[in-house]
């Protein structure tokens, strides 16, 4: 019966003006998964009812248990649920592209200044003010994942572990860690109850083909984009929770590990983002262009595909398998038991991520007035982030 509903649905929405509504979403975003939901509940839940209250948060509650983009995740989920796989594909273009676009061209930022003589100093607030966004992030999230001592612990084990180990390794083996205790300490039967599945296996071993063929390829063949695409690939499919969880992670083998670029860029790439609509998974764009200067504007250009393509795709694919067995599969209470734990890991990852953050940019006085300015007023959330942002740009240049 709801198979015939949804075929049905298909008929009725005309491609081009769901994309319409996509891309008002897309436009309209500002912020993390919970800014962007509160968009979409707007414009297709309640303007054009292309699903009921109920349904949306049983979509984000699917999202939420799949690593990669929740709420690019969220909105791909909608367009697949509205049209199928094909309209899901224009959905993930749509949504992602206008955002893409422009952090590929703000990857050229510093080389535009050098050629026109302008002083990168007016960029040195944007890192503090990044800083601030994470910590705020890291609050919020805390909040929300701190329910009881376990939480508790695993949210200290994330941030400590990681404070001291800053390989790249470490990031996916705590969150592991972190679902493996809370299901044991649960306390709860059935969790892995039997469930009958007919799951699209097609998606699925594309999805391992892609991850495993591109790190023995890295093994292979040693080219730059190509490890770009690997090492992104493996933050969508590794991380849960949105864009500021794979901060920490991308700080860690970017930065720390490769030393693709200085943190202050880094900082410079993730603080802008916060001024623009759409997903934040976006800066994924920026990260790959600046790891791939040096050897011309195509193969920069390449380097940003890389990193948005890379990163996306994880989660398309596991939409793309998941979706038409969510019913069933949402039966299964060890996933959700075992999210609880991740998520609180993953508060500790971005606590500690502001922390060394902070250190890195630096305790000069003006630094951290300037984090401590952007915490005050995204708590009080009387100013919208891109009117922060554009604020710490013209306090650079001036002062």
């Amino acid at each position: 019966m709801k198979r015939e509903i949804a075929a049905k649905s298909y008929k009725r929405v005309r491609l081009s003006t769901f994309l319409k509504d996509v891309l008002v979403c897309s436009l309209g975003a500002y912020g993390g998964p919970e800014a962007h939901y509160g968009v979409f509940t707007d414009q297709m839940v309640i303007k054009k009812k292309y699903l009921d209250e109920e349904e949306f948060v049983e979509l984000i509650a699917l999202c939420s248990m799949l690593p990669g983009p929740t709420s690019t995740q969220t909105i791909v989920s909608i367009g697949y649920k509205t049209g199928g796989p094909l309209l899901a594909l224009l959905t993930m273009l749509v949504w992602a592209l206008p955002v893409l676009t422009i952090m590929t061209i703000l990857s050229f930022l510093y080389q535009i200044f050098d050629s026109m003589n302008i002083s990168q100093g007016g960029l040195r607030y944007i890192g503090p003010m990044a800083v601030g966004f994470i910590i705020v992030a890291a609050f919020r999230i805390g909040r929300k994942v701190i329910t009881d001592k376990i939480t508790v612990a695993l949210l200290l084990l994330g941030g400590v572990t990681t404070y001291f180990i800053r390989a790249p390794f470490i990031f996916p083996l705590v969150l592991i860690i972190g679902g493996f205790i809370s299901v044991i300490t649960s306390g709860e039967k059935n969790l892995w109850n039997p469930i009958k599945l007919n799951p699209p296996w097609p998606y699925l071993i594309g999805f391992g083909i892609f991850a495993l063929g591109s790190i023995a390829l890295t093994f292979i063949w040693d080219n730059r984009i190509l490890n770009l695409f690997e090492s992104f690939y493996r933050y969508g499919y590794l991380v849960f929770g949105g864009g500021q969880v794979v901060i920490p992670v991308m700080h860690s083998e970017l930065v720390e590990v490769n030393q693709f670029m200085t943190n202050q860029q880094f900082l410079t790439g993730y603080g802008l983002v916060q001024g623009l609509p759409g997903p934040m998974f976006s800066f994924s764009a920026y990260a790959g262009g600046m790891a791939a200067r040096g050897s011309g504007i195509p193969f920069q250009v390449l380097g940003s595909i890389a990193g948005g393509v890379g990163i996306f795709m994880p989660g398309l694919l596991l939409i793309y398998f998941i979706y038409p067995i969510w019913e069933n599969l949402k039966k299964i209470k060890g996933i959700k038991v075992s999210l609880k734990g991740i998520n609180a890991v993953a508060g500790g990852l971005i606590a500690v991520s502001s922390i060394i953050l902070m250190q890195k940019s630096g305790f000069m006085i003006d630094n951290i007035i300037v984090t401590a300015f952007t915490i005050v007023l995204l708590l009080t959330r009387k100013i919208p982030a891109p009117l922060i942002v554009l604020l710490v740009l013209i306090l650079g240049f001036i002062i």
